[in-house]
């Protein structure tokens, strides 16, 4: 089950939010910090400029994302959510200060950051973070595995039994009875760069969110599983490392309550039964609605993004279409909205 209204229309999704009215947050709140995290499609690669499928395009020609342009046709800007990202390979250093800024349309691509940003700004009073640590090409199984992770043995279609390491460990695998050869990199390598570069943001809130009075992580956004789809055993044991996930990235930013919202690829339609499928049906798995894990009740959502998704796959960056990115952020921002307001109703 999923639990988000993931079948309506992308000109409806956007219809529903007004224009920013330019106003600041309440500062006198602690900002309100969502953490997006994933791999390739999680970075920007929706076309800004150009004919069908830009950004532009659908903007100004086909009319979608009205509150993304004011009536002189300019981009807007959120002066009550920030928009901050960070990039490096591998672990802690080495990090590339991407974007820090608030919210609105810059450069020549979009990521999903901009629905998610635009949804929770409209429904949050307090200041916003959009924070995003991410980089390509990382898998959930290898290169994003958690702390605590444990290693297992896998036996693929042609017979041969594999061990693939825990957290730590090196290479990313090898044949059952021989001896491991580690490499330079090891299992959850980028994991631990991604949050400690994050981490590094928050500890200098005030250079990322002028006047930002402290902070609290309330939710994270996970768009990612294409590399681990192209594998038997990743895509197999995708459901465990997703579910140690989302309770290690809880533990390590010292937020339990946090919630979290993942999205499928694309190109997976429900019922496919390769590696995308798999990580389908992981994601369908714990969200909250489906009572497989009841503690991620009210607080974990999967996004099923193949009605929202115009065509290509995730390999691809679905061609670059900007209507994809935006559909799929304003349905992950929509989820973790719903989210927060079952969250504020059952404490009233």
């Amino acid at each position: 089950m999923v639990a988000v209204l993931l079948l309506a229309l992308p000109s409806a999704l956007a219809a529903q939010l007004p224009d920013p009215d330019g106003q600041a947050a309440d500062m006198t709140k602690p900002v309100q910090v969502y953490i997006l995290m994933g791999q390739s499609n999680m970075l920007e690669m929706g076309k800004v400029k150009g004919g069908d499928g830009s950004l532009e395009h659908a903007v100004k020609e086909k009319g979608l994302y009205p509150y993304l342009v004011d009536d002189e046709g300019n981009w807007t800007e959120r002066k009550d959510v920030r928009y901050v990202r960070v990039m490096g390979s591998g672990g802690p250093g080495k990090t590339r200060q991407m974007n820090n800024e608030w919210m609105t349309v810059k450069g020549g691509k979009i990521g999903v950051e901009t629905g998610i940003g635009h949804q929770i700004g409209e429904a949050v009073d307090a200041p916003v973070m959009i924070l995003k640590s991410a980089i390509g090409n990382r898998a959930l199984g290898w290169d994003l595995l958690p702390p605590g992770s444990e290693g297992f043995e896998f036996t693929d279609s042609k017979g041969q039994t594999w061990v693939h390491p825990g957290y730590k460990g090196s290479p990313e695998k090898w044949k059952k009875g021989e001896e491991p050869k580690p490499i330079t990199w090891y299992a959850g390598l980028q994991y631990d760069g991604d949050v400690a570069r994050a981490k590094a943001v928050l500890a200098e809130l005030d250079k990322h969110y002028p006047g930002g009075k402290g902070y609290e992580v309330a939710g994270f956004c996970w768009w990612q599983g294409d590399r681990d789809s192209r594998s038997e055993a990743l895509s197999s044991r995708y459901e465990k490392n997703l579910v140690h996930l989302i309770k290690q990235l809880r533990k390590d930013f010292n937020a339990p309550d946090a919630k979290f919202v993942c999205a499928s690829l694309g190109q997976t339609k429900q019922g496919d039964t390769n590696g995308g499928g798999k990580i389908l049906e992981a994601m369908l798995a714990v969200d909250g609605e489906s009572g497989k894990y009841a503690d991620f009740k009210g607080n974990v959502a999967a996004v099923y993004t193949h009605p929202l998704s115009k065509g290509g796959s995730s390999g691809g960056h679905y061609g670059g279409n900007a209507e994809t990115y935006m559909n799929v952020g304003q349905a992950m921002g929509q989820a973790m909205v719903k989210l927060l307001e079952t969250d504020s109703a059952s404490k009233k």
